[in-house]
């Protein structure tokens, strides 16, 4: 099964280099990485060329994981019905590696968030609602992004590990521990992907939404 695995990381890696805010900037003779942040994640892009990019972006970046997700799904149901969804987990983060660094970039690219909610959308919706729930609470009530980012990629893990124990995830018990080590390696990544914005949030000096200047707090 190892190589199954390499495989749907691949499949996942592939997908995760369309990077949607920077493709739409292109169409638009703009290069999301020459302004604002310089990230080529949601925030930056909705930022830089407003609602409709933003929201294309976040519509691309999620999209790209189901269609890991699903690619992979079409390869292994029929050869590997019981560990399907432990490929399609691979998948999903293999699409989240490629969308945080692609080659082409320099493996310089986005924050993954809009990419790791698509991943849990696809692989434990049940967890969307809390970790959704706490970003769009922390974004409006504070302005921070990045606050609402980290404390949904926090309660993504929680909830993964709580999950696991009651067996939600149709994975085989003994491939559980593969599940907790995925998601935790997705949840640092995020985390050391916002370290200056959380070191900009401890110091009181991180950008809020609607602020004139324009930080590093991209998705």
């Amino acid at each position: 099964m190892i190589v199954e695995r390499i495989i749907s990381i691949g499949i996942g890696y592939i997908c995760g280099l369309f990077l949607s805010g920077f493709l739409y900037g292109k169409s638009r003779h703009v290069d999301v990485r020459e302004s604002g942040s310089g990230n080529v994640g949601t925030t930056n892009t909705l930022r830089t060329l407003g609602w409709k990019a933003g929201a294309v972006t976040l519509a691309g970046d999620i999209g790209k994981v189901f269609a890991a997700v699903f690619l992979v799904w079409l390869l292994f149901h029929k050869g590997q019905p019981e560990m399907v969804r432990l490929l399609e987990m691979y998948a999903g983060f293999g699409a989240i590696l490629g969308h945080d660094f692609p080659f082409y970039m320099k493996f310089k690219g986005g924050k993954g968030i809009a990419s790791t909610g698509g991943l849990v959308l696809a692989f434990c919706p049940f967890a969307a609602p809390i970790s959704l729930g706490l970003f769009i609470l922390a974004a409006l009530v504070t302005r921070y992004v990045s606050l609402g980012s980290v404390l949904g990629l926090i309660s993504m893990f929680i909830q993964v590990l709580v999950f696991g124990k009651f067996g939600m995830f149709a994975v085989p018990e003994d491939n559980l521990i593969e599940v907790y080590i995925v998601f935790g390696i997705i949840a640092m990544i995020g985390l050391v992907k916002h370290r200056s914005n959380i070191k900009r949030l401890l110091n009181g000096t991180e950008n809020k939404i609607g602020s004139k200047k324009k930080e590093n707090e991209g998705a």
